[in-house]
């Protein structure tokens, strides 16, 4: 089975000659780098085949790590990157976006105050369009209260694909108050275009490994959406618990998953999903 996590970060220090942008960005998920070797390590050890690289926020709209990542490991890395729709044109940039090799897509963070008014701010009805017209995927980690503009959003814009991280629950929730916004989850899969990501499942609930508290709601998000359109991944710097406890947690300790859909929800559904031809290439 290929094994494919949909979100790992990887970042540089807060340097003069790179320096981080000093207000409105979240703190790093420890102090020091995280490194592209660094993570190809734990990949290994992990049995986790690739990874798509989200650029986190802290750094502010920079793609260049995560780029050179691919560069130096192109068969284990691709980007979901970073856009500043309030600094430049999106039918632009967009029309050569994925021109960038291992550049997938675009990732937008709504979670925050500043990212809050982002999502409703009137530049971004360009992003969309530009988006849909050029095939561009796009993932956004957006809260409950959001999931109404989000269906919104996918019912206008049929062929967009919108993937919503962390299945939108709010960070430092857990257990019943992390999938109380379910039904409303539920609702959007009605929406062919939108998908989820199971990210970093063991940080919002406190029953320990194999974490048996989440297969309810996750059961219920999974047939409602179908293994097509649910992605596995660990979020792994701040990943409560080991990486490869995060893989058995869904290879071996949901007997109710048969192993197509295995196979899908750990891999082969996000590379289909965000056009990555890993697969196809046999890379």
């Amino acid at each position: 089975m290929m094994i494919v996590d949909a979100q790992v970060h990887v970042w540089g220090a807060d340097a003069p000659d790179r320096p981080w942008p000093k207000s409105g960005n979240p703190k790093p998920h420890r102090d020091t780098p995280w490194s592209a070797a660094e993570l190809v390590a734990r990949m290994d050890e992990a049995g986790v085949d690739a990874a798509v690289i989200v650029p986190p926020g802290w750094e502010g709209e920079r793609n260049d790590l995560a780029l050179a990542a691919v560069r130096d490991h192109p068969a284990r890395f691709a980007v979901m990157g970073r856009f500043d729709p309030l600094r430049h044109d999106p039918s632009e940039a967009f029309a050569r976006w994925r021109d960038q090799p291992g550049m997938l897509g675009v990732r937008f963070t709504f979670h925050s105050a500043r990212g809050s008014a982002l999502l409703v701010e009137p530049a971004m009805a360009a992003v969309w369009a530009a988006a849909e017209r050029y095939a561009i995927p796009l993932m956004i980690r957006a809260l409950p209260p959001m999931l109404p503009t989000v269906s919104e959003l996918a019912l206008r814009h049929p062929g967009l694909r919108l993937t919503l991280d962390h299945l939108a629950i709010p960070n430092g929730t857990t257990d019943t108050a992390a999938f109380a916004h379910l039904p409303a989850l539920l609702a959007l899969a009605r929406h062919p275009n939108v998908a989820l990501k199971a990210t970093c499942m063991p940080a919002y609930t406190t029953d320990p490994f194999p974490h048996d508290a989440l297969h309810a709601p996750l059961r219920a998000l999974i047939e409602a959406f179908g293994p097509q359109r649910v992605f596995w991944g660990s979020d792994l710097s701040r990943l409560p618990g080991s990486y490869r406890d995060s893989v058995l947690q869904w290879t071996r300790h949901m007997p109710w998953l048969d192993r197509a859909s295995l196979e899908s929800i750990m891999g082969g559904a996000l590379l289909r999903w965000l056009g990555w031809p890993r697969q196809a290439s046999g890379s």
